[in-house]
Formats: C-alpha cells, sequence, structure tokens
C-alpha cells in the first residue's frame, strides 16, 4: 500500500474515498436533521448556516440526506462490485487454467454478455423484479464480471507455461493447488485495478438507476433519487441537482484516480504508453 500511495494519481484517489467513507461511517454523528424528518416550514430552503445545501420540496434537509446517500451509493458499489470480481475471477480462472472446450464454453458465454448494453440489459431484469438495494446490487455485480473473467484468463494463460507453474505440476500438485497457490496470487493485480475502476461504474450505475426511479427507493435516500428530487425544481431550487450531482462526480473521479495510480504502480508499461 504505500508504494501505491507513492503514486500522485493513487494518493490524491484515495483521500477522496478516504473521506467520503469516513463522512458516510460517521453520518449518524454528524448529520445535524433526521434525513428522513418532513418540515412543512422549511420546503425549499436555499443553503444557509442552518442548512448547508438547503432543503428539498418536503423540508427534508439536503446535506444530511447527503450523508446517508452516501451510504447506500457506496455501499451498492462495493457490493456489486464484489459480486463480479468474485464471478470474473471462478470464470476466468476455469477457463484459463483447463482451456480447450471448457474455455470456448466461457468465452462465448462472455462475448454474448458484452454484447448486450450492460445498462439496458439491467434495466430489463429490474423490469421483472422490485426496485430495491438489494436487487440493485445483485444485478449490477451479475451483469458486470465480463470483464474480470477475460482479464483473469489472459493472467493465467501467460502464467500456466511459466517455470514455477510447470515445476509445481511436476512435483505432483493438485490442480487447486496451482490454482489458487501458484497462478491466482500472481493473476490479482489487474483484478484488483479494475475492481477499484468498476466501483465507480457501479457508482455511476445505481445513481442512473435511481434517478430514473428504478433504485433505491423513497424515503431512502440516494445520490440518485436526490438528484431525481431536484429536476422538478432545477430553475429556482439548484442545490438540489448540483450537490448530488458533486457528490457523484467526486466518488467517480476518486476512484478512477485510485484506479489510474495503481494501474501506473503495479504495470508501469501502461505509464510509459501514455
Amino acid at each position: 500500500m504505500k508504494r501505491a500511495l507513492s503514486n500522485p494519481l493513487a494518493l490524491a484517489g484515495f483521500i477522496i474515498i478516504t473521506s467520503i467513507f469516513l463522512l458516510a461511517l460517521l453520518a449518524p454523528l454528524i448529520s445535524p436533521y433526521d434525513p428522513d424528518a418532513i418540515d412543512v416550514k422549511a420546503i425549499l430552503l436555499s443553503p444557509s448556516p442552518s442548512h448547508w445545501m438547503g432543503t428539498d420540496a418536503l423540508g427534508r434537509d439536503v446535506f444530511s440526506r447527503m450523508l446517508f446517500g452516501a451510504r447506500i451509493s457506496l455501499l451498492v458499489g462495493l457490493v456489486a462490485v464484489g459480486i463480479a470480481t468474485f464471478i470474473g475471477i471462478i470464470l476466468g480462472a476455469i477457463a484459463g487454467y483447463y482451456r480447450g472446450w471448457v474455455d470456448v464454453v466461457i468465452m462465448r458465454t462472455v462475448d454474448v454478455m458484452l454484447s448486450i448494453p450492460t445498462f439496458f440489459l439491467i434495466l430489463a431484469v429490474i423490469a421483472f423484479l422490485t426496485p430495491s438495494i438489494w436487487n440493485i446490487m445483485i444485478i449490477i455485480g451479475l451483469t458486470s464480471w465480463m470483464g474480470v473473467t477475460r482479464l483473469v484468463r489472459a493472467e493465467f494463460l501467460s502464467l500456466r507455461n511459466r517455470e514455477f507453474v510447470m515445476a509445481s505440476e511436476t512435483l505432483g500438485a493438485s490442480d487447486n493447488r496451482l490454482i489458487f497457490k501458484h497462478l491466482l496470487p500472481n493473476s490479482m493485480t489487474p483484478v484488483i485495478v479494475s475492481s477499484v475502476l468498476g466501483v465507480a461504474s457501479a457508482v455511476l450505475i445505481e445513481s442512473g438507476l435511481s434517478f430514473l426511479g428504478l433504485g433505491v427507493q423513497a424515503p431512502q435516500a440516494s445520490w440518485g433519487n436526490i438528484l431525481t428530487d431536484g429536476k422538478e425544481y432545477i430553475q429556482f431550487a439548484w442545490w438540489l441537482s448540483l450537490f448530488p450531482g458533486l457528490a457523484i462526480l467526486i466518488t467517480v473521479l476518486g476512484y478512477n484516480l485510485f484506479g489510474e495510480g495503481l494501474r501506473d504502480v503495479y504495470d508501469p508499461r501502461s505509464s510509459q504508453s501514455r
């Protein structure tokens, strides 16, 4: 980790991500109001010392809702990427190690999945399910594993004929030992980078779904549905669109910077090619 943080991009991204995580974690302590408390006397108030980010059409404090919304957006991103990474590692390892018809079947499935726009695939699946945070996390994870599968497969194919693997195979190491002891640990660097970048994509997808009304449902706050509330009043309540939009922008920027920094540190060829 110390080596990664020596990179300016990775350090900047890490500071942004850590700051957002701390705000989300400490939301119950630093939130000045109940995020779901309706106050008809404080409807659509502009930012002020009493309401730092103003209030919405129901008089709810936007700053408090932003803090608790950060929890939802980050949770969706992390869990969805965790599901996608787990599936991708398993399928990529099987395809890269066993090759042959197993590899053909898995990679053709990947090609089919990649030919379908991910966002529209998610919309199609959600149309048959009840919109909820758990459904959103699972669906994003189940439709985002293809890139990790290709990365792990490529690393396995590259490592499969290396001397240390062949030596272990000659000594009678089992398939499980070769995969989990020798091949997989040496394949994790691109997977980690991909996972970090994947969180940013998952946050964007969740925000987009919530903006369309298909994601996290009210009264539970997420940055996407706060943004949705603001579109009706954008002409005279600019703060309802500005602050959640900035939060999404800064979060995605932080993950992208951290991911690019990790890529530069652990794969110097990527930085030399730019």
